[in-house]
């Protein structure tokens, strides 16, 4: 049984203007998330600004989120690491919480060999009992999970369950797919690409554009699921202008930029991501304007 079908929103985490994670504001996010209708919350990943998190930081919103959802929907956690002991520390500890599942990226800069991604992944979940969702971004990971290395690892490791792709490869997509027979649960990790995926049998999508449309991203996976093809691929085409704004310059900025815009209050970027250009501020606001969320 999947994790969760359906739209998971990659949540960002909310600053005060002092740097300080703003808990109020992150509470009220996972509230209308709830309220929207969406099916998961990711927390901790990318979107959530784990790399510039210090691990205390980062466990300590782990916790928060699972004690604000409180088993409404499942709570997965972003644990990955370049450093597997460090994985393996946040996993466990994640798992005290009670979250539902882990996201475990790819280790990023080491850019290690399939064998050494095999190993890795391999450790961090033989330390845990919770689901696990491999997370394959190679654009940002310089390293590139390849199906038959995914297919290996669920195969022979009992609770990795699932991948996100996020590689952009639809002809890897299908691959995996294909080698798979069922075996692992495939998610898109890129919202211009949740139809597609779900055509190759994927259950949904762990999505940056929920944060700012929780509710017309999740009918966009209902509505296939439902049968209704035609209606959820209209959905995916007409999000596709906001999708490349909300990727002008590098995520989170955009959608945390979207959000202030909305009146949400998701606070500064922590550097060295910097605050958006203002010229791409004025390609988002007419996206958002046109898509009727602004």
């Amino acid at each position: 049984m999947a994790i969760f079908e359906g739209a998971g929103v990659a949540i960002v985490t909310p600053f005060h203007q002092d740097g300080r994670v703003n808990y109020e504001k992150f509470a009220q996010l996972v509230e209308e998330q709830i309220a929207n209708g969406t099916d998961a919350i990711i927390v901790c990943g990318t979107t959530g600004e784990a790399s510039t998190l210090t691990h205390e930081e980062h466990l300590s919103v782990i916790k928060f989120c699972v004690e604000t959802v409180k088993g409404r929907i499942p709570v997965i956690a972003g644990t990955g690491s370049n450093c597997t002991e460090t994985a393996v520390y946040l996993s466990t500890e994640a798992e005290k919480y009670g979250v539902d599942g882990l996201l475990l990226v790819t280790p990023y800069y080491n850019k290690a060999t399939q064998n050494g991604l095999y190993n890795h992944f391999k450790k961090v979940a033989d330390s845990v009992k919770l689901p696990i969702i491999l997370y394959n971004v190679p654009g940002r990971t310089g390293c590139n999970i390849l199906p038959q290395t995914a297919v290996r690892l669920c195969s022979d490791v009992s609770n990795i369950v699932a991948i996100k792709e996020a590689s952009g490869n639809i002809s890897q997509v299908a691959k995996l797919a294909a080698l798979a027979q069922g075996k692992i649960d495939i998610y898109s990790g890129n919202d211009d690409q949740i139809v597609p995926i779900l055509s190759l049998g994927g259950k949904g999508v762990i999505s940056v554009l929920s944060n700012v449309a929780p509710r017309q991203t999740h009918e966009i996976c209902a509505k296939f699921f439902a049968g209704d093809v035609e209606g959820s691929c209209k959905e995916q085409l007409r999000a596709l202008e906001l999708c490349d704004a909300l990727f002008c310059e590098v995520n989170p900025i955009p959608v945390k930029a979207a959000l202030n815009l909305m009146g949400k209050e998701a606070g500064p970027m922590r550097m060295p991501l910097s605050e958006m250009e203002d010229a791409n501020v004025e390609k988002l606001r007419t996206a958002m304007k046109n898509y009727g969320i602004l």
